[in-house]
Formats: C-alpha cells, structure tokens, sequence
C-alpha cells in the first residue's frame, strides 16, 4: 500500500507561514544541498503531490514560471512531471501540466489511492487540506524540518484543537544550517 506523508517546513515557534499568504522566507535559512538532496529522495519516491487549491495555486505559478524561464536541475524537471492531485470544490481547470482535480471527499479519495500498490503520496504545504488529514488520521508519516527562526506570529501547521495522538520517531536529521529533519510514524491504534 501506499503512504501519505505529510511534508513542511515549519518555524521553531510552530509556523507554516508568516502573517502574510506565502510569507515563506524562513525556508532560506534550511535550503541547502542536504535539503536538496531530502527533496530528490522524496520526489523520486512518489507517485502523486497531493494539493489543496491554495498551495497548489501558488506552487503551480511558481513551477510552471520556473520550467519555462529559470527551471534547473532534477527538482524542477520532477515537479513538473510527477502527477499532481489538487483537492478543490472551486477549481474548474489546471494549467501546471499532470494535474487532476479531485472535487469529491478528499480523504474518502485519497484512502482508494493509498489501497493502491505504489510510491507515495506527498503532501507539501497545504495547511488546510492537511487538517482534514490529520483529523481523520490518514496521514501515514509526518516530515518535518524545523527551520531555527522564531517568526513571533504567522499561520501554525497544527492548529488547537486537534486531537491528541501520539507518534514513533522514526529517524532526526541535523542539516548543516542549523534546521532539523524530524520524521514521525502514525502509532497504530
């Protein structure tokens, strides 16, 4: 079966983003051939990137401009070639190339798929769509690399309210730019 591994970037004080949408600086203080090299290994080890609209908006302007001004390298070309799932009640149509809509029930839509023999899923940002997940405990593993800046205020991944669950530690990476690279297991039930 395939899993569905949550990836972000996060604050040391818990922040996705800033006060402002895509307030995303803080990522430069991580990005760095380790990074670089985390994110191959995962890009290669996926089937789909899995989006809510926003995320997926934004990631879609940013890698479509990029593969047809500035677009270098191995992370680029894979961004822009794997399937792209965005999960949207709104979004008619999808300009980045490889991209479905799923407007139905996103976690009903996604357990058929993680049924399915294959790589991953990989969900990257989407702090609302990524609610939805944890709330109804899909979310196979949780990556996430603390990046060490305190932003004081912003969006937090992980909103109160939540339910309490608990989680394996499945293995820490120290970055030479001082972030961390934690990875968690869902613990079953």
């Amino acid at each position: 079966m395939r899993k569905l591994i949550m990836w972000n970037v996060i604050t040391l004080d818990g922040y996705f983003e800033g006060s402002q949408n895509w307030d995303l600086s803080f990522h430069n203080a991580v990005w760095g051939q380790e990074l670089e090299r985390l994110s191959l290994e995962q890009l290669n080890a996926a089937d789909y990137l899995l989006f809510g609209r926003v995320t997926y908006e934004g990631m879609a302007a940013y890698w479509t401009q990029a593969e047809t001004e500035t677009a270098e390298g191995e992370v680029a070309k894979l961004m822009n070639s794997i399937p792209k799932l965005v999960i949207s009640k709104t979004l008619k149509t999808a300009e980045w190339k490889n991209t479905t809509i799923i407007s139905g029930n996103a976690s009903e839509e996604i357990l058929k798929l993680k049924a399915v023999e294959g790589k991953d899923i990989y969900v990257f940002g989407s702090a609302y769509l990524s609610e939805t997940f944890i709330k109804d405990n899909i979310f196979d593993e949780y990556r996430l690399c603390i990046a060490p800046v305190l932003l004081g205020a912003g969006r937090p991944l992980f909103k109160p309210g939540i339910d309490s669950r608990k989680f394996k530690l499945k293995s820490v990476q120290q970055l030479s730019t001082g972030g961390i690279v934690l990875k968690y297991l869902k613990m079953e039930e």
